[in-house]
Formats: C-alpha cells, sequence, structure tokens
C-alpha cells in the first residue's frame, strides 16, 4: 500500500466524499467550525500567510442577503443548507507576516509592498486554505457543496469590504435526499503527470 492513511478515512476525505446539493436541517455547531479551523490552519503557504477569512452567515437576514447574490441554480441550495461559508481573501494580509514569519519579519515589506503583489499572492494562498477547508469540512464528517456562481461584487460590498476579495461560498452540513449529481469523469494518471 502506498499510502499511509487508511482506506475510510481515504473514502471519507476523497474517494467518496462529493459536492453537496441538498443537505439535512441538522445544524452545524460553532464547535464544529471551531474543530475544523483548528485542523486546517496548518495548509501550507507562502511565508506561511494566511489570507483566508471565512464570513459564516447564521441569521436569516444574512442568508436573504447573500441568496439575492448567488446564481440562480445556487440560490435553493443556499437557502436551505445548514451552514454557509463565505471564503474571502485578505489582501492586507502582510500586516501579519511579522507575527507569522518572525523569522524575517522584513518580508511584509520586502515583498507585498505593493498591492498588486499582496492580491496575487493573497488570492492563491486562500485558495491553497480553502481547499484545505474542505477536506477539513468532509473530516468533520459534514459534506461541503462550494460555488463560484455568485455576483462577487455583490458580495464583496454587501459583506466584506475593499480589502477582501471573495473566492467562494461553501454550503455546509449532513447531506440530504438526492445530494449528489452523477460522478463525473477524471483525468488518468497519465494524461496529467510527465516525469522528466
Amino acid at each position: 500500500m502506498a499510502l499511509v492513511l487508511d482506506s475510510a478515512a481515504q473514502d471519507l476525505l476523497f474517494r467518496e466524499a462529493r459536492t453537496a446539493n441538498t443537505f439535512t436541517d441538522e445544524p452545524v455547531t460553532e464547535e464544529q467550525v471551531q474543530a475544523i479551523y483548528d485542523l486546517i490552519k496548518y495548509a501550507p503557504t507562502a511565508f506561511n500567510q494566511s489570507p483566508l477569512r471565512v464570513v459564516l452567515v447564521r441569521s436569516p437576514e444574512a442568508r436573504e442577503r447573500l441568496v439575492q447574490h448567488m446564481a440562480e441554480g445556487n440560490q435553493a441550495k443556499t437557502s436551505t443548507a445548514p451552514l454557509v461559508a463565505i471564503l474571502a481573501a485578505d489582501n492586507e494580509f502582510h500586516e501579519e507576516l511579522p507575527a507569522l514569519f518572525p523569522h524575517f519579519p522584513q518580508a511584509k515589506d520586502v515583498f507585498f509592498s505593493e498591492r498588486a503583489a499582496r492580491e496575487q499572492a493573497a488570492g492563491l494562498n486562500a485558495s491553497l486554505q480553502a481547499g484545505y477547508f474542505i477536506l477539513g469540512i468532509r473530516a468533520a464528517g459534514l459534506a461541503a457543496g462550494p460555488m463560484t456562481g455568485f455576483d462577487a461584487a455583490g458580495i464583496q460590498k454587501e459583506f466584506l469590504d475593499e480589502d477582501h476579495t471573495p473566492l467562494m461560498v461553501i454550503n455546509i452540513g449532513k447531506p440530504g435526499e438526492d445530494a449528489w449529481f452523477p460522478r463525473g469523469p477524471r483525468l488518468d494518471y497519465d494524461q496529467v503527470i510527465t516525469t522528466v
């Protein structure tokens, strides 16, 4: 066996995990979200930057505001999921670098003094963290329904500010009835991996 992770964990995190489109009404607790974050905060990033920011949409009023910015095909499932999270990149992440990268605190100014450099780094590294966030949801025994079909400018104005760029919206909960679309095909190893 080439993998150390046991088969049940492989199935939970990868093989059997799917994007959920319906959910039960079982709530997702604050303790579950805390446990997810405490697991995924170790995602690898450049300079140990941590640009991911998560807005948990819990109140009915906030949910209604969010649904208005979702693509039509994403509205119903977003309105009924037990929890919805907006994942965003903090373009001012560099302010925390002296604490997060203490052996080279000057990285804040040497590499990230320009806004364009920060936005590029924040988008890439927050996306890495977002992938881990999805795995963390699965590790908690929950299903994730990540979506990028939304009005980004509307969500930014409604829930964030100009320093935060929305990356995705994730519905979270226990999968409901008919939660899964048929699994799409994947590329084979030889189509992806090249050795030089």
